[in-house]
């Protein structure tokens, strides 16, 4: 599962781009417990969420012509110019190139053959959130894809991702790592799209996972104050309860209370 420990591939940073903000900031705020922090009037808007005091996701105002949210991964490059060259490669695309961010790190946003967005963090002072898999904080990833096997090459050859397969009703799980951490660093999986239970997703995705202390509260919390199920409330054996919401926006995302990994 994530942790703080970051390594090369592992995600270490989301944000979530909204076109109103502080819509974004009540409705995660009430879900989460997450306050938001103003990163100063230079960073045009961008600010942290926050979960007693430490960060756990940015967030940012979108322009007018964006009517949609969306929620961006990023994960761990020691440069990010060459992981940035390396996915055009792979016929990804860079939608933004790498860019010094105020010292903090450098940051791209890229897509991947398939059409899902993502980022690439290299650290400077910021290594990244400051807590991973407690409640109110990321703790797994998705990505929802047309073709799991070109999927898992590219994001081998860009990021150096490593797959293996874990059992699951219905078939193996396609589980993610970084490269030479094992399977003991899984921190997402790959799944076909067509296993998109709403039918209406435009194009492969990430989705990010947020821990929580109690699934069908949130569940209930979400709709309350203008969010959606997409996938309603359901256990795994093994893995935990879990639900897919979107935001008042649209930006996709999940919630899960983890099972305690069995000894």
């Amino acid at each position: 599962m994530l942790t703080t420990r970051f390594v090369n591939g592992a995600p270490n940073w989301l944000d979530v781009g909204s076109p109103d903000i502080d819509s974004a900031i009540s409705f995660y705020g009430g879900l989460f417990g997450w306050e938001f922090q103003s990163a100063g009037p230079e960073a045009g808007g961008y600010g942290f969420f926050q979960l007693d005091g430490r960060t756990v996701a940015g967030g940012m105002p979108l322009p007018p012509e964006h009517d949609s949210s969306a929620w961006t991964v990023y994960f761990q490059s020691p440069d990010a110019e060459a992981t940035a060259k390396a996915v055009e490669q792979a016929h990804g695309a860079v939608l933004f190139q790498p860019m010094d961010v105020m010292g903090e790190g450098h940051m791209a946003v890229l897509r991947d053959p398939a059409g899902a967005a993502f980022g690439i963090w290299q650290p400077g002072r910021t290594k990244g959130v400051d807590v991973a898999g407690d409640p109110g904080s990321l703790t797994w990833v998705e990505l929802y894809t047309p073709d799991v096997a070109a999927a898992a090459a590219f994001y081998h050859s860009s990021l150096g991702l490593e797959t293996s397969a874990a059992p699951m009703p219905g078939g193996d799980y396609t589980c993610l790592n970084p490269a030479g951490a094992g399977e003991e660093a899984m921190f997402g999986g790959v799944v076909p799209l067509d296993f998109d239970a709403t039918g209406t997703a435009s194009g492969a995705y990430w989705l990010a996972y947020f821990e929580v202390a109690d699934v069908d509260a949130t569940v209930a919390k979400a709709l309350e104050t203008g969010g959606k199920v997409t996938v309603p409330a359901a256990t795994m054996e093994g893995v935990g309860r879990m639900a897919q919401l979107t935001d008042p926006h649209g930006a996709r995302f999940a919630v899960i209370r983890s099972e305690p990994p069995q000894s």
